[in-house]
């Protein structure tokens, strides 16, 4: 499966994904990621990307061409199974678990990093006319850049492929789980008080190790 991040810091995205299970999971070859800098496909020496917005406001917006033509690279030979590209917004879908579930059975996964006061709205509109196109939110917070939520997809979405997490149990969201986890030792003590496992996790009964979860 292919990750392809249209944006302007690449160096913020690789310092993420090149650690822990998914830096595991590129050095097995069972997710690639690629990088596209709108940067390099200016016509300008300074490698500028920004103009002011129409209409007045304040900040700058990113100019449509460069962000088609990253895209239109990334795009160049897809796998054999269709591409997406995903477009971040506040007013966006809430991105959910089910989207990732969706986003796991694509080959290529195109990722618009905006920065600034975002794109211009013709690259969204073009873009549609390459691949279908998905516009999400993730969180409710405003990011200064799309890099926060794409590396959030990628990391939802590269923990459903088989064999990343070792079985398909180690989902969380797949199997019975509460939001409480324990591990040893037993008992631990903090200013005078004990803090104990719960005894149903110590029985190897897993009915009522099930019923315990579901309640917590």
């Amino acid at each position: 499966m292919k990750f392809h991040l249209i944006t302007l810091f690449p160096e913020a995205c690789d310092a993420y994904l090149n650690v822990s299970i998914i830096g595991r999971a590129r050095k097995e070859k069972k997710i690639v990621v690629k990088y596209q800098t709108p940067r390099d496909f200016v016509d300008n020496k300074w490698g500028k990307v920004d103009e002011r917005p129409y209409g007045g406001g304040p900040g700058m917006v990113m100019t449509a061409l460069p962000v088609i033509k990253a895209v239109m690279k990334g795009l160049r030979n897809p796998s054999k199974k269709k591409a997406v590209i995903i477009w971040f917004s506040p007013s966006g879908k809430q991105f959910t678990n089910k989207d990732a579930d969706k986003l796991a059975k694509y080959s290529d996964v195109v990722l618009v990093c905006g920065r600034y006061e975002g794109i211009d709205e013709r690259a969204k509109k073009i873009l549609k006319t390459l691949a279908p196109l998905k516009e999400f939110a993730v969180g409710e917070a405003v990011y200064t850049g799309g890099e926060v939520p794409a590396l959030a997809i990628v990391d939802a979405v590269t923990r459903r492929l088989p064999g990343v997490l070792g079985k398909d149990a180690s989902v969380e969201e797949r199997r019975i789980a509460s939001s409480a986890v324990y591990t040893r030792p037993e008992t631990i003590s903090y200013k005078k008080k004990n803090y104990r496992v719960p005894k149903v996790l110590q029985t190897g009964h897993h009915a009522d190790i099930d019923k315990w979860r579901n309640k917590s």
